[in-house]
């Protein structure tokens, strides 16, 4: 692997390999543009297979949160860090607060959040040593979990997705299958089924799928047979890729809206195979931008209020993305990538008459 090959590739500004002797922390944080303010994006905890996988999965997820910031309409850059490691055996006090350090290092280049593997309380860990952190508990004066505003963006999404495929946004009749149990798949399914949706479910985690069979009465469906699935809409809600040649061979459901980063495997690739099959793809760094928007609400003085209606406004940009991909005849992730890119041109230009 050559490491500067993919950070030229990709276009990322810094990158910083962490180590600590004394905690055994192993950490990347990976900054991808700054055009628009700083770097915001969470602290992922994953026991990865290598290192090699744990550099590739945060310049992609930082190259998505500059995305992401951006068609959201935020003053923001895209960053992301990683923690290579199991959480449930070594995340602990010590080594949250010397990876806070690292971040403090970056003197506000990044601003860290929330993300898999990680809670509230690590986050405060983590405050301790870095003033630079978002997703704070409420009594601590933050917003605390994003995922509640995460998923409600995604079911707006999804309910705009459903209106330009359909011609209508009412998502009651229809079978809805989630991938992915975690916080954001809960929020969206009580979201769905208040709506009347019927909603299938699969995670990897048997006590996730319990859950969610009992509060919600979801149908439990076999994770080797979710394209199989007899429903119209996928909401992949777990780690991406999901979407690459292997499933997309028999793909049936008819859109695709959900919480997951990086769902398509190769981006042009499989974002043209979905168009080719007339299957409507909600962009991925779009449709799940609430928890974004509302920890950047953290940063101006928190307001719930404020969040929602920051949150509300992804209808409008899953619309503008269909409306770009219907008049360039483009596949919706091409078109999501054009606006937000579109967008930092327009402040890169602008910032060198100033």
């Amino acid at each position: 692997m050559n490491i500067f090959t993919e950070i030229i590739e990709l276009e990322h500004e810094q990158v910083m390999v962490c180590y600590d002797r004394n905690t055994n922390l192993k950490a990347i944080i990976a900054i991808h543009n700054t055009v628009l303010g700083p770097a915001l994006g969470g602290t992922r905890f994953w026991n990865y297979t290598s290192e090699e996988t744990a550099l590739t999965d945060v310049l992609r997820l930082s190259r998505g949160m500059t995305f992401k910031a951006s068609a959201a309409g935020l003053n923001l850059g895209g960053g992301k860090a990683v923690i290579i490691g199991d959480p449930n055996q070594i995340k602990n006090e010590a080594l949250l607060r010397r990876f806070g350090k690292f971040v403090q290092n970056l003197n506000g280049k990044y601003i860290t959040a929330e993300d898999v593997g990680v809670n509230e309380k690590d986050m405060e860990f983590i405050h301790s040593e870095t003033s630079h952190v978002t997703g704070l508990p409420v009594s601590m004066g933050g917003s605390g979990d994003p995922s509640p505003f995460t998923a409600y963006g995604v079911y707006l999404g999804m309910k705009a997705t459903a209106k330009k495929l359909y011609g209508s946004e009412d998502l009651s009749r229809k079978k809805i299958v989630v991938q992915g149990l975690g916080k954001v798949g809960y929020y969206l399914i009580s979201h769905l089924k208040k709506e009347g949706s019927t909603v299938y479910v699969y995670d990897i985690q048997e006590s996730a799928i319990q859950k969610v069979v009992k509060e919600f009465k979801a149908i439990p469906i076999d994770g080797n047979k979710i394209f199989e699935t007899d429903a119209e809409i996928y909401a992949p809600c777990a780690l991406g890729a999901t979407l690459n040649p292997d499933t997309l061979a028999n793909i049936k459901f008819q859109m695709i809206a959900g919480g997951a980063n990086n769902q398509l495997l190769d981006e042009e690739r499989d974002g043209n195979t979905l168009m080719q099959k007339g299957i409507l793809y909600a962009p991925d760094f779009v449709i799940n931008a609430g928890g974004l928007m509302n920890v950047h609400t953290e940063l101006e003085g928190y307001s719930k209020e404020r969040a929602l209606e920051k949150v509300e406004t992804i209808y409008s940009n899953i619309e503008k993305v269909y409306q770009i991909a219907d008049k360039q005849k483009v596949n919706t992730q091409k078109a999501a990538i054009y606006l937000a890119e579109n967008r930092i041109q327009a402040i890169s230009n602008l910032k060198k008459f100033m």
